[in-house]
């Protein structure tokens, strides 16, 4: 279903309050700093600590390329 562009600029995540990576298809939001992901649900990014998991770690070196080519662009800038 994919994230509202608009929505996607305000976008922090609710552990460390950084921005997130969108990874528009498998539908996630990332942290690169914690290796955390969140669901995105029809639409609607589930930003619960409790509901975020921990990424696998070739997952987490895959994202973390893709952000290093600049493939993935944050939510904002710090």
């Amino acid at each position: 279903m994919g994230l509202d562009p608009a929505l996607s600029e305000i976008l922090a995540c609710p552990q460390d309050k950084g921005p997130l990576y969108f990874v528009a298809e498998q539908d996630l939001l990332y942290n690169p700093r914690l290796g955390r992901t969140y669901s995105i649900d029809n639409g609607i990014p589930v930003l619960l600590i409790n509901e975020g998991s921990d990424a696998d770690p070739a997952t987490a070196a895959a994202l973390g390329a893709r952000i290093t080519s600049g493939e993935l662009s944050p939510t904002f800038e710090q």
